[in-house]
């Protein structure tokens, strides 16, 4: 059975406390729950492939499902995963509106479905590019350029908005940027490990000249042609890998 926990950052309860305060607890709570069935999409395709959930994180802006840390998954289930997100939130959103029209939720709900379309990271507009180029790119490269892109269209949060709320978003997704850009190298080995120790099926295969590991690709297998002679991506990892053995 797969059980996770849902777990409130800390800055959800500053900000729940704030909106008690100034008598706007109710619009809290519906964007809360918005952002709550948003993650239950992404939740729900993560069960229906089998995934295991670590947790659902509420921030008073947004929310991110943490999956374990498999990287080499069919990139088709991560689309499903991904897509049913905003899916989820927007059948909430016609749902209640048929029941009782409501122009706050209206707000909530476009301002939350653009902003997450945004390719900065951890925004589902950022998984989004990033398996968009894992199709054409190898791991490394789309990470990568996943990355740029993510740095450069942060600093045009400012000419958005410069309130409170909106300078603590930008701050968190700054934080959130700087580890995976301190992470990407150990995030690479980590799918070349992984590439090692399991056994994964896929249709497709690359052909490598040399030995070069930052060449391989997702949803492929990997055939190295070093001097005149092919070999397995298992039999050139068991050299990177060797001393686990």
């Amino acid at each position: 059975m797969n059980t996770f926990k849902i777990q409130l950052h800390p800055f959800y309860y500053v900000m729940a406390l704030i909106c008690v305060l100034t008598g706007h607890f109710r619009d809290f709570f519906l964007f809360s729950f918005l952002i709550f069935i948003h993650e239950c999409g992404h939740a729900l395709g993560g069960i229906f492939f089998h995934w295991k959930i670590e947790k659902i994180i509420l921030y008073p802006f947004g929310g991110l499902t943490k999956f374990d840390g498999v990287i080499n998954r069919p990139l088709k289930e991560e689309w499903v995963v991904l897509i049913l997100g905003p899916f989820f939130q927007c059948l909430f959103y016609f749902l209640y509106t048929l029941y009782r029209p409501d122009f706050h939720l209206f707000l909530f709900h476009k301002t939350l479905f653009l902003f997450n379309l945004l390719p900065i990271m951890p925004l589902d507009g950022s998984k989004g590019l990033n398996l968009i180029f894992n199709h054409f790119f190898s791991f490394q490269k789309s990470y990568k350029i996943t990355l740029l892109f993510s740095f450069f269209l942060l600093p045009f949060l400012f000419f958005y908005d410069l309130s409170f709320l909106f300078l603590c978003i930008f701050f968190l997704l700054l934080k959130k940027n700087i580890e995976e850009f301190s992470k990407r190298e150990l995030l690479f080995h980590k799918f070349l490990l992984e590439r090692y120790l399991y056994v994964f099926s896929f249709r497709k295969t690359k052909i490598i000249k040399g030995e070069c590991l930052n060449q391989m690709k997702r949803d492929y297998k990997h055939l190295f042609y070093i001097e005149n002679c092919y070999h397995t991506e298992k039999e050139i990892l068991k050299k990177k890998f060797d001393f686990l053995r």
